[in-house]
């Protein structure tokens, strides 16, 4: 007779009662273990492990005791699984489908000792799928009873569990005041009204050493006495139960506990944190807009997104980067565009710029119009898309397309059509759509385009730094020591050691530098760190692979 193992699974949903030397959990374990021993003429034969899930719903599939049971099964070490009721197993028609899936990949099955049923046909299977049908809708009726009755008990202004809000104690469905801990919560209101964000409260409550709740879990650890963060002292002051309300997600109701700060003055300082964040939103949208946000596309349709990253110093370095880059991120072998935004923006504002100026352009615009309204449109260019005027510039693009080796841009029929005072049927398609030959200049994950027709970049830095090199060397040349160079410009000794190997570097270098088309690794910093060789081929042969 073949040898059935099987092995006892059992849950509970909740931890009531789990603490008692007899739970339901030995009841259910003790029920099945009699089933397997009334089935031993059958060859069932009870496995020493056990399998429990205490205080955990049905719901979920994470569960310990589940996963090392369907492990063990697939492992081929359980033949059998013994479970007091169906519902044990899950509550959901959708995981136990799945479980059934796993259990006959490694020929196992399942037996419930209170319903008995034969998934061998498809009549005991077409019943076992009701019965869990009838599970699942159970579980999300009694979902919907717990959620609504929350609800109502919240319009009714009572506590219902959770966290509890530092000063504060609970008491019943209601919350009473502590008073050690509520001077605590009107001391950060009071310095948010006197201070007026959030960073210089959290500085000010930092030196009073004013200190969160201390907080034990059942369990015996232990959290909070620090010092306030700016997220802690934010949802302090946005919390509408120190008001002596209760919120509900969007709802706030008045509750049955008693205010901490008066609802008058909790509304004032919701007043003050809108008018405040709309200032940092305008302050930020104004300096650091990516204006070329929505209207960059690369060779595979994929849009680049604004992103950007900060220096040691904080400084916030901006790019436009494909989104599957982000949104794929970690993939291995991954291609796509990662530009500096604003150099991106400057030249390509250059070529609109250029476009709108050239004689061809206007010609197709205004071929009929008489001299005065040309000179009219002319002076309107140059009020409007000026030098310095990015932003008006990058608002006449609909859509740039970075090509291989060319970009598209598409300016915008209707704002090119107001620009010169125009009716937009009347400019021609063609001539608000041209390209830019560019070439690649790439760096470790950064690439740059050298675009046809606009000016390089040159990077002042180094060129400072090569001046300021040939005159430390007259100077070493008069016979002064890096010493004397150094206590004369106010620097150390060993900056003069850096900077002055710069006035040794091969001419066609410094002419590249001057014209800003060295390679894009050949910055200052990168001097600073690294020794070039003496000889001029060593360093051009250096300078080539970075």
């Amino acid at each position: 007779m073949k040898k059935i193992r099987c092995a006892i699974y059992t849950r509970k949903s909740t931890e009531e009662g789990l603490e008692q030397e007899f739970n339901s959990l030995d009841a259910q374990r003790d029920a099945c273990a009699a089933y397997v021993a009334s089935q031993k003429h059958e060859g069932w034969v009870l496995l020493p492990a056990q399998y429990d899930d205490g205080g955990i719903s049905g719901g979920t599939m994470e569960r310990p005791g589940l996963k090392e049971l369907l492990q063990h099964v697939e492992k081929g070490l359980v033949d059998q699984i013994i479970v007091y009721k169906i519902d044990r197993l899950t509550r959901s028609l959708t995981d136990f489908a799945k479980i059934v899936d796993r259990l006959d990949a490694s020929d196992a099955s399942f037996v419930s000792v209170t319903q008995s049923f034969n998934t061998a046909t498809s009549m005991g299977r077409l019943t076992l799928n009701m019965l869990m049908s009838f599970a699942q809708f159970e579980r999300e009726v009694t979902a919907e009873r717990i959620r609504d009755k929350i609800a109502a008990s919240k319009r009714r202004g009572l506590w219902m569990g959770g966290k509890v809000p530092i000063g504060y104690e609970p008491n019943g469905r209601t919350l009473t005041i502590h008073e050690g801990e509520a001077k605590t919560v009107r001391t950060i209101y009071d310095l948010y009204e006197k201070l007026g964000t959030a960073r210089a409260v959290k500085e000010e409550a930092d030196r009073l050493n004013l200190r969160s709740r201390v907080r034990q879990t059942s369990k015996g650890k232990v959290s909070g006495g620090g010092t306030f963060d700016r997220s802690h002292i934010h949802h302090i002051l946005t919390n509408p139960i120190y008001a002596g309300r209760v919120r509900h997600k969007t709802l706030i109701h008045d509750g049955q506990h008693d205010a901490i700060i008066d609802p008058v003055r909790w509304n004032h300082v919701q007043t003050m944190l809108q008018q405040n964040t709309a200032k940092d939103r305008e302050k930020k949208t104004s300096k650091n807009a990516s204006l070329l946000c929505g209207k960059l596309f690369d060779e595979t349709g994929d849009r680049l997104t604004p992103s950007h990253t900060k220096t040691k110093r904080g400084t916030r370095i901006r790019y436009y980067i494909s989104h599957r880059l982000i949104k794929c991120s970690g993939e291995a072998n991954l291609d796509g565009w990662r530009l500096p935004a604003e150099e991106l923006e400057i030249k390509i504002a250059h070529l609109v710029r250029q476009r709108l100026s050239s004689p061809v352009f206007q010609n197709a615009l205004l071929h009929d119009a008489a001299s005065d309204e040309i000179g009219r449109c002319h002076a309107r260019l140059q009020t409007q898309v000026k030098d310095g005027q990015i932003a008006s510039v990058l608002a006449l693009i609909d859509r740039v397309e970075i090509l291989p080796g060319k970009l598209v841009i598409h300016l915008d029929n209707e704002a090119v059509a107001e620009l010169f005072d125009l009716d937009r049927e009347l400019i021609p398609e063609a001539s608000i759509k041209f390209e830019a030959l560019f070439q690649l200049r790439k760096r470790g994950v950064e690439t740059r385009l050298i675009l046809e027709g606009t000016p390089t970049t040159r990077d002042m830095k180094l060129i400072a730094n090569i001046a300021k090199a040939h005159q430390w060397f007259e100077e070493v040349k008069a016979g002064k020591t890096f010493t004397q160079i150094a206590e004369t410009h106010g620097t150390s000794t060993r900056r003069v050691q850096q900077v002055i190997d710069l006035a040794f570097l091969a001419p066609d270098i410094v002419r590249d530098i001057l014209e800003g088309t060295q390679p894009l690794g050949l910055k200052s910093d990168w001097c600073n760190r690294h020794a070039l060789p003496p000889g001029w081929a060593e360093q051009r042969a250096v300078i080539a692979t970075l």
